[in-house]
C-alpha cells in the first residue's frame, strides 16, 4: 500500500466537525472573538476555512462540490454552525474523493487574474495545511477574549488515530 493524502483528508474532515462542534457550545459573543485584528474573527475565520476549501476543490475538479441547503455566505449566529458542519461535510469528502485523481499540474488564474500551474496533489496538501492554521487562529482568537478555545491537542493526528482507528 502507498502512502497517500486520504488519512490526512480524514483527518482534517474529523477536525474540522470538532471545532465547529465546539463554537457550538460557546455563547454567540464568542463567534466574534479575535487575537489581534478585529476584521479577523472566528465567525469570520471558520466561514474562510469551509469557504476556501470549497475554492480548492474547485481547482482541482473543475467544478463546485454539491452541499446541501443554501451556501453559508456568513455566520451570524450559533445556529448556522449546524448548516456549516452539512456543508463542510460534503466539501472535505469532495477532497477526499479527489485524491483519487491522478497528479496532474493543472493551470488556472488565481484571484489577481495571473495564470499559475499547481500540482493537484500540492492544492490538496495546501487545504490540509489552511484548515489547520485557521483552526490554531481560532483557538487564540478565543481564548484571547476568554472562552474556552479549541484544544488543539484534542485534533491532533495522535488523537484522530485513537478515535478512528
Amino acid at each position: 500500500m502507498s502512502i497517500g493524502l486520504e488519512r490526512l483528508l480524514k483527518h482534517m474532515a474529523w477536525a474540522n466537525q470538532l471545532t465547529i462542534k465546539h463554537l457550538a457550545t460557546l455563547p454567540e459573543d464568542a463567534l466574534k472573538s479575535f487575537a489581534t485584528n478585529p476584521e479577523w474573527f472566528v465567525a469570520e475565520i471558520t466561514h474562510h476555512i469551509i469557504d476556501s476549501a470549497d475554492a480548492y476543490a474547485f481547482r482541482i475538479t473543475g467544478k463546485r462540490p454539491e452541499v446541501p441547503g443554501e451556501a453559508i455566505q456568513e455566520i451570524e449566529k450559533i445556529a448556522d454552525l449546524e448548516a456549516l458542519a452539512k456543508q463542510a461535510a460534503a466539501i472535505d469528502a469532495a477532497l477526499l474523493e479527489s485524491a483519487k485523481l491522478d497528479d496532474e499540474l493543472l493551470e488556472f488564474k488565481n484571484y489577481s487574474g495571473n495564470l499559475v500551474k499547481r500540482w493537484r496533489s500540492t492544492i490538496l496538501s495546501q487545504s490540509i495545511h489552511h484548515a489547520t492554521e485557521h483552526r490554531a487562529q481560532i483557538a487564540s482568537a478565543l481564548e484571547a477574549k476568554g472562552f474556552k478555545p479549541v484544544n488543539l491537542d484534542d485534533l491532533d493526528l495522535w488523537s484522530y488515530e485513537i478515535s478512528n482507528g
